[in-house]
């Protein structure tokens, strides 16, 4: 218990983190064809638009990755203090929101872009805490 205590905002950031890449990884998972046809329209103008499935591929990867990691690293805070997979969870999970800003500006989404930006800021506060 005193782990969990001495561990509880990095434990707070991993769990917002967990909800908010598995369940994006799971969504892409159990609706592919319903994702990849919203992509494909959303990249439709930009350099990006032929590599499309390719690139919700990668992102679908990392995503359950990141998400994995953290959610093994909120096991391993509570249990033995070990940070390294949270950590790596929290990396992955900031690369993952910088591919999905590249996106989002090549399509000239500036307002999904932006929106991205409080998830990244999450993710570096979590690795800033993690360290």
């Amino acid at each position: 218990m005193e782990l969990i205590k001495s561990n509880a905002t990095e434990i707070l950031v991993l769990l917002f983190l967990v909800v908010t890449f598995l369940q994006s990884g799971v969504d892409k998972v159990t609706d592919w064809n319903g994702n990849l046809s919203f992509i494909k329209d959303h990249f439709k103008n930009s350099p990006l638009k032929n590599v499309v499935p390719l690139l919700l591929a990668i992102i679908l990867v990392v995503e359950l990755l990141a998400g994995a990691f953290m959610f093994i690293g909120i096991f391993n805070l509570a249990t033995t203090g070990a940070k390294e997979l949270a950590l790596l969870g929290v990396q992955l999970s900031a690369l993952t929101l910088i591919f999905l800003l590249i996106g989002q500006r090549l399509a000239k989404d500036y307002a999904g872009a932006m929106t991205l930006a409080v998830y990244f800021v999450i993710a570096v506060f979590g690795m800033f805490l993690l360290k």
